[in-house]
Order: structure tokens, then sequence, then C-alpha cells
């Protein structure tokens, strides 16, 4: 089989010829259709994540196929029933192994490309804003970095769950699809002050943030009392340190979210949230936005995109 792999941390992937895996104990082989491509993958390429494969792998941590093989003891669809799986990494490839617990059939409804941009974007802002955070109707929602793939989803279910949503990107243009996915208030960050911008529309009651760095200093300045705030990325490369004595004084509460952690300790959490997801989308009350589709020996040039924030939404590779 066909798998774009990294041999080196840093360097660029390189198309190999490779064997088929072999399922193992509760694993299922997945012949895979489409792979979404995660700012975490531009990371887990340089070994900058919180997982780090051996050398050489494939990157793509989520993917639609349809499941070729189960392992001994696997407690999972069928084979031959169509998937989105969360593998963690060996998505970018002809074939990947994922644990059978994390496969969930998809709807017809739903194609092999917005199958594969749905699982890590979607799930990852419905838990942090529904689990997590307990948003609620008439509350202000501040999404940073909202032209990006978690960030258009953040609107979109801010939006659904009923608060007033500003989102923050960098430049108008970027904000138009952050517009069109229900975004109350739009902040350019290139060009405005994003502390004072939130602060005249009446501050922040949840803030969702993908970014780090100044974005999170000035969003941590804007929150009201009581305020719940949601760091789930760095995209800035800067990590925040946050000072407690701002904590404390405006009685803030930061609850951090590692999404793909849930599938080891409490996966119900992740079934749950998919399950309402897809409900969602079979409803037409969501529907995932998609810039770019690219073969699977295009991958770099995938990874390209996310890196030089030239992506709205989610970049997919197509096998």
């Amino acid at each position: 089989m066909r798998a774009m792999r990294v041999h080196e941390l840093g360097e660029p992937l390189v198309l190999d010829e490779v064997e088929r895996p072999e399922p193992g104990p509760g694993q299922a082989l997945i012949r895979v259709h489409a792979c979404g491509v995660n700012f975490a993958d531009t990371l887990i390429v340089k070994g900058r994540y919180q997982e780090k494969p051996h050398l050489p792998f494939a990157p793509g941590m989520e993917v639609c196929g349809t499941i070729e093989a189960l392992g001994e003891g696997a407690d999972g669809p069928e084979p031959g029933t169509r998937v989105a799986a969360n593998c963690g990494a060996g998505g970018f490839a002809d074939y990947t192994l994922a644990p059978a617990a994390s496969c969930a059939p998809v709807p017809d409804a739903m194609s092999d490309t917005q199958a594969a941009a749905f699982q890590v974007a979607y799930g990852t802002s419905h838990v942090a804003l529904d689990y997590k955070a307990r948003l609620r109707t008439g509350e202000r929602l501040l999404v940073l970095g909202a032209a990006g793939g978690v960030g258009l989803t953040a609107v979109e279910i801010g939006k659904l769950m009923g608060a007033e949503v500003i989102a923050v990107a960098r430049g108008r243009e970027r904000l138009v699809q952050a517009k069109a996915m229900g975004a109350d208030h739009l902040i350019d960050s290139e060009t405005q002050d994003i502390r004072e911008e939130v602060k005249a529309l009446g501050g922040a009651d949840v803030v969702y943030d993908p970014v780090g760095g100044d974005q999170w200093k000035a969003a941590l300045r804007a929150a009201n009392p009581e305020a719940r705030l949601i760091p789930i990325g760095f995209a800035s490369g800067d990590v925040p340190q946050i000072p407690a004595n701002i904590l404390l004084v405006k009685n803030l509460t930061v609850i951090g979210l590692y999404w793909g952690a849930y599938a080891r300790f409490k996966p119900e959490v992740l079934a749950e949230s998919f399950h309402t997801l897809t409900e969602w989308f079979v409803q037409g009350r969501i529907r995932p936005h998609i810039s770019h589709e690219l073969p699977l020996e295009r991958a770099n040039e995938a990874l390209a995109l996310l890196e030089d924030r030239q992506a709205t939404g989610k970049v997919v590779i197509t096998l």
C-alpha cells in the first residue's frame, strides 16, 4: 500500500510503498477513503506534539473508510461498514489501524470527505462548549482563531447553542466564512485591539482559544467575572502562563481540553458527542466547511496550507 511518511522530524513527507498492516487485539483495519488534516499533524511531524510515534510513521489522526478486518476481541462495527475513526496517526495511507471501539458508522447522508473532516473539529468544539464549559443560551462566546478548522465549528456550534458569538481571525477576508457560520461580531486581529473590542461588546462569558499567545492575554483581560476560558491549542507557538491573581480577582475558571485523551479514559464522552453531532448533521443544522481537498501524494501541500494559515475550515486528503 501507499503511505506518506515522516522519516526525519521536520523534513517533508515521503511517499512510500509499505506492507499493509494487520489488526492486533482490539483493532480494526480500515481502507481509507479520506483523511482529515489537523493543525496537530503539523506539530506531530516535527516532534512537537504530545503524541510522538516511532519513526518512520504516517501522520493523519482522523479518517473515513471501510472496515476490512477486525483483530482478536475487537468490539466494533462489522467488516464492510463505512466508519469515521480516530486513529491517532497513520491516516495518510491506503490502510490504517484504529481502535475498533473508536470506529463509528457514518450516516449515508454524509460523504467521505465530510466524515473525515468531522470528528476532531466538531468533536473538540462540542465537548469544549457543551460538556466542559456548559455554554448557556444568551451567553457571549469569544472564539479565537475563528477561521480555522476548529474555530469555525466553535462559531457554528456556539450559535446553535444560543450564544452571541464574537469571531476573531487574522484578516477581514478570513472572517467572511465565520460570518457565514453565524458569528454576530467580527474582529480582525491584524487591525483591531481584541481586548478593547470585546469589552465594548460587553465582555466574554466563555472564551474558546486554539491560538494562545497575545490573543489569550487579551481575552483574559476582556473576560467577564465568572467567565470560563478553554485553551485547546497554541497555534501561535506561544503557550501562555496564566496569572493566578487575575483568576482570583475576576472569579475566572480555566478549563483545559485535550479531546483525544477522552478516547483512553472516558470514551463515552466522545461517543455521546458524536451521536449528537451526527444527528445535527442529518437534520441539516451543521455542515462541515472544507476549503481544500488534495490527493495523498500532495500531503505536504496540505500541511503547508495549515501552517501558512491559507485554509479556512478543513483540509482533507482523498484516496
